[in-house]
């Protein structure tokens, strides 16, 4: 085997390797997302792996190609969490000490859940990439063995098994939508399924806030950009892999971008509808969806993981309805008299709307006998909901104001 190229026989080889430690993810189709885009949509739940995401499959592979002398050194790596689990559930089964350097940022499940795995963590910087930098340093301080995780081939080889999985199980499979941050799994991904069947598309998809693989397709050469900003931080990083850049450039169809709000929505989707967690880079592909022109075709979405902490999770939750307008606050004002606070329960209560939280505001006017602000947080079952609760908070004459809520 060629080192220095992806090959079937490669690939074919992680396969049986990465065998030996991942649980069967097998697709789930979705009536609920088929509908909502207008193709039969299938999900790859990535998420439910032992370590929460499909990093197992490249950091375990390209640890089985080391030599005892390169394993002997012990492992170094950066990551925003995914690939740090991996590294350390994988060297743990080898034995072998492993050294995660984490963004500061990082969920405290993460760098919990690295750490339980035996590897020490050291949390530095902002973004994946100064960790990554700080990762670098360090190996050549120590002569520690680095593992990319994104940026080398057998690591991306690894993360490619997932398309021959696909491909077994639904072979008719029109479109695989996988996410991107450095671009490991999609250079995986696109480069096997384009082996196997060249006519399936391989589409990325990118938070907006963090599309430095779009950026790099659009100028032909891999692009950094000034920084990375997205609730999806497993996807937050600055500067793709340019080792793989040239797999990307060939195999991969397209690149797709979602907003952060679009990966809020796609949270409470897979919450209520597969009651599935998914971390929000996990929900990258959920969230495109949306975007696909073409219709009536076979969908593959890869949820890549679901290391979501809680505190991440509650905020998801709460913007969520918010978004949706299922929770809503609205500021009144009204004489501080006895029987005002009851009117305005009852006209909300009239339109079936469900009061779950009251602030009442002594001081917003000098002259209290004039006016008291008061603050109701309501229950509703929609954007259409909401706004009949305030047509009616209006036709009663109480001037409703909505503001931002304070859950």
């Amino acid at each position: 085997m060629d080192k220095d190229k992806m090959t079937i026989e490669k690939f074919e080889n992680a396969a049986d390797v990465v065998n030996k430690v991942t649980l069967n993810t097998n697709l789930v189709f979705s009536d609920y997302l088929s509908e909502q885009c207008g193709n039969k949509v299938y999900i790859k739940p990535e998420n439910l792996q032992f370590t929460g995401a499909y990093k197992i499959r490249g950091a375990y592979y390209k640890i089985s190609t080391l030599s005892e002398k390169e394993r002997s050194k012990g492992f170094i790596t950066a990551s925003a969490g995914n690939h740090a689990q991996g590294v350390a559930y994988a060297a743990k089964l080898y034995g072998v000490k492993a050294t995660i350097v984490m963004p500061t940022v990082t969920p405290l499940m993460k760098v919990n859940r690295t750490k339980s795995y035996g590897a020490e963590v050291i949390l530095y910087g902002d973004v994946y990439d100064d960790a990554c930098e700080y990762a670098l340093k360090l190996a050549k301080e120590n002569g520690s063995t680095f593992i990319h995780p994104f940026d080398d081939l057998d690591v991306a080889t690894g993360q490619g098994t997932i398309a021959m999985e696909i491909i077994k199980e639904l072979p008719t499979v029109d479109v695989i939508l996988v996410p991107i941050g450095g671009g490991g799994l999609a250079t995986g991904v696109s480069t096997l399924a384009k082996m196997l069947n060249p006519n399936i598309k391989v589409i990325g998809v990118e938070p907006a806030g963090a599309a430095c693989m779009k950026a790099s397709f659009a100028k032909g050469e891999v692009v950094t950009l000034p920084s990375a900003s997205t609730i999806a931080d497993g996807t937050a990083v600055k500067t793709p892999g340019s080792k793989i850049f040239p797999y990307i450039q060939k195999n991969l169809d397209d690149i797709i971008t979602v907003e952060d709000d679009e990966l809020i929505d796609a949270f409470l989707d897979m919450v209520e509808n597969h009651k599935m967690v998914a971390e929000n880079s996990g929900l990258l592909t959920i969230a495109a969806l949306k975007h696909l022109k073409e219709k009536g075709k076979k969908v593959v979405s890869i949820i890549s993981g679901g290391n979501m902490d809680i505190i991440t999770m509650s905020s998801t939750l709460q913007h969520g309805l918010i978004q949706r307008g299922r929770i809503f606050t609205v500021s009144v004002l009204l004489p501080d008299k006895p029987g005002e606070l009851v009117r305005v329960a009852q006209s909300i209560a009239d339109m079936q709307g469900n009061i779950v939280k009251l602030e009442h505001n002594q001081f917003v006017n000098i002259n209290r006998n004039a006016a008291v602000e008061l603050r109701v947080t309501i229950e509703t079952f929609g954007h259409d909901h909401k706004k009949e609760i305030l047509n009616r908070l209006e036709v009663d004459g109480f001037k409703p104001r909505e503001v931002r809520p304070s859950l």
